[in-house]
């Protein structure tokens, strides 16, 4: 992460009294828990670590009404998204099917928000909030890495990364999950020192906060469970071409193999052969697209290096056991809700569980 004057947050404490930084949680339909939980976490208890109140968080919701987490999860919140007051910092709270949604009332709160000088920022896939109302042209940005292609093919004008979370100025993005806590920290670091962002880190036994920089993805190594550098560096060749797929021979070419002995070490570490791994990573990129994107099927085939729709088609069917127009039609939720209601006095700041059944 970049610290100076083109990566700090602008720290507006005078809005809330004190040095006390108000922030509201804008929870999406689906949005993640985990996410969400990780940053809202950051925040209570860098207020119990320093024994006083350094930031007074809020949540709210389109429709003011209590708002469904994509594990099933419900959580109430304090009001609409336009009867949100001035506040130092917006976080958009997106999860899965972030597209399928009408986001027009929160964007107009975004807007109205940055106008008054507030921070804006996003968790998990609320990046894309942020960026359907122009809100990240000319700044850097980040998303969780299934939507990293989605995100940068819908806005080509965006400087979308890979990394684990990013802030450039008065706009923060991360990419979901624990990336939400790591972020939060390097704020409450610039903020109110390292003592306190350690004292908040160990509370979440949270071994290390890690920078900005770093990758969202588990090393290919580990995610693979194998250790062959040769094997590893054919894989990574793999995912990086798989618009343009190369060749076999290519492949085994560029790790100075026969071909015959680059398909060897396939079947014995993976399982299969390099030209069916190929075709795997292919078309799990493809189900991103479709399950993220409006892109025509023909469109993403292209894209995903199939030659025509019914090539793509067939691949598509053969892999997943149903065609690829099915992935958007799924239902958006499954599972009977839970409730997560916020005590009254502070409208968010402490949850408690209760199962509605």
């Amino acid at each position: 992460m970049t610290i100076g004057t083109g990566g700090v947050l602008p720290h507006r404490g005078s809005r809330a009294g004190g040095d006390v930084t108000t922030v509201g949680f804008m929870l999406v339909e689906q949005f993640s828990m985990i996410a969400f939980s990780s940053a809202i976490e950051a925040l209570r208890l860098a207020n119990r670590a320093a024994q006083r109140d350094l930031y007074r968080y809020s949540l709210w919701s389109e429709n003011g009404k209590s708002c469904q987490a994509s594990n099933g999860v419900e959580v109430q919140v304090g009001g609409t998204f336009g009867e949100t007051e001035t506040l130092d910092m917006l976080i958009v709270c997106g999860g899965v099917d972030i597209q399928r949604y009408d986001h027009r009332s929160l964007q107009t709160t975004l807007r109205r928000s940055c106008t008054r000088g507030s921070a804006i920022g996003a968790v998990c896939t609320g990046t894309y909030v942020l960026a359907k109302a122009g809100l990240l042209d000319g700044y850097r940005a980040t998303i969780h890495w299934e939507n990293v292609a989605s995100l940068s093919s819908e806005y080509d004008q965006l400087e979308v990364g890979s990394d684990l979370f990013e802030i450039d100025r008065n706009r923060f993005t991360c990419a979901g999950g624990t990336a939400a806590a790591d972020m939060m920290l390097s704020l409450i670091t610039r903020d109110h020192g390292t003592d306190l962002a350690a004292a908040v880190a160990e509370q979440l036994i949270h071994h290390r906060i890690r920078e900005s920089g770093e990758g969202q993805r588990m090393d290919l190594r580990m995610r693979l469970g194998i250790a062959h550098p040769k094997l590893l560096h054919v894989v990574d060749l793999m995912e990086k071409t798989f618009a343009e797929p190369l060749a076999s021979q290519d492949l085994a070419e560029a790790v100075h193999l026969s071909k015959r002995r680059l398909e060897r070490l396939f079947l014995k570490y993976l399982g299969r052969s390099p030209a069916r791994h190929y075709l795997c990573i292919r078309l799990e990129h493809a189900r991103h697209l479709i399950r993220q994107t409006a892109m025509p099927l023909l469109t993403i085939a292209i894209e995903c290096g199939f030659a025509s729709a019914s090539h793509f088609s067939k691949a598509y069917v053969d892999h997943f056991g149903h065609p690829p127009s099915s992935e958007r039609k799924q239902p958006k939720c499954e599972g009977k809700p839970h409730s997560v209601r916020p005590m009254a006095a502070k409208a968010g700041r402490t949850l408690e569980l209760a199962d509605r059944r």
